[in-house]
């Protein structure tokens, strides 16, 4: 593991970098909180994880998840959670840290990456969480049927979306996963003409009855590259409630549902795994 140092209110404090499986990883530590710290791969943030406070969710599309995260169950309720892309375990943390006794499974295809979050970033011994170092399609169809309160998708190789997570059939195996009323939730990424965010949220339609989407407006009206979190079920989602969090929150978003939705997507076609394609990248200036 190779190590730099940068100052840190006032005390020198570690950068780690090491290489896993997607590239160079490096741990940024935060100058403003003592124990946590940033995940870059190949300069792309990934997760920011405090291990003080696991409940503290500083990107804005992680915070976006965790109002999902907080509406799945009545406060507290244990869920029965997988993470598709691990990062930093940020969001399986802070599950565990605000619903205790919950069950989760993250599957994380880097296995380098996994030993070197367990390494330098540990899970609490105490929680229930199981990590499989496998692709994400592979993992999920190792869940039971009907096992998951919650299914989260996360995951960006090169910045990008993989094709093969894009499509009815991924979205399909998803919602067998999930429990009837389950919530899933896509952490999904992509700019100006928003063809990627539009096909996904079509293809997402010929799966699931209920939809919502949280974005900014900027990124909403196709100003500028950004992250849009996709939440779909077979129930109602809580929809009033979501909107009142994502307006009130520090990246304050809005949330589309409905036929407003439904316009949004312009007719984008359904996306299959024969036509699947990566969501496309981003622009160079998104991470400077």
């Amino acid at each position: 593991m190779g190590r730099s140092r940068n100052a840190r209110r006032g005390q020198a404090a570690e950068i780690l970098v090491e290489a896993v499986d997607g590239g160079l990883a490096q741990l940024i530590p935060d100058r403003d909180r003592a124990r946590a710290w940033t995940l870059l791969i190949d300069g792309a943030p990934q997760s920011h994880v405090d291990l003080d406070d696991p409940t503290y969710l500083s990107f804005e599309y992680q915070r976006r998840l965790g109002h999902v995260i907080d509406l799945a169950a009545p406060p507290g309720r244990p869920l029965h959670a997988v993470h598709l892309g691990g990062g930093a375990f940020t969001l399986a943390r802070y599950i565990a840290a605000t619903r205790p006794r919950s069950t989760q499974q993250i599957v994380e295809r880097d296995g380098a990456l996994v030993q070197l979050v367990r390494r330098a970033l540990p899970l609490d011994p105490g929680a229930r969480i199981r990590v499989r170092s496998m692709d994400a399609r592979e993992g999920l169809a190792k869940v039971p049927d009907g096992w998951a309160d919650l299914v989260i998708t996360d995951v960006f190789s090169g910045a990008r979306t993989p094709a093969h997570l894009t499509s009815v059939e991924f979205l399909t195996d998803v919602r067998r996963a999930l429990k009837e009323g389950g919530l899933y939730a896509a952490n999904l990424a992509d700019g100006p003409p928003l063809a990627h965010l539009r096909g996904q949220i079509s293809t997402a339609a010929a799966v699931f009855p209920e939809l919502a989407l949280v974005a900014d407006p900027a990124v909403l009206r196709g100003r500028r590259f950004g992250n849009a979190v996709l939440i779909a079920s077979g129930h109602p989602i809580p929809v009033a409630e979501l909107t009142r969090r994502a307006a009130s929150d520090p990246h304050s978003a809005r949330v589309e549902h409905g036929k407003a939705l439904t316009d949004f997507t312009g007719g984008a076609p359904t996306v299959t795994d024969a036509a699947a394609v990566a969501s496309p990248a981003p622009p160079p200036s998104v991470f400077r």
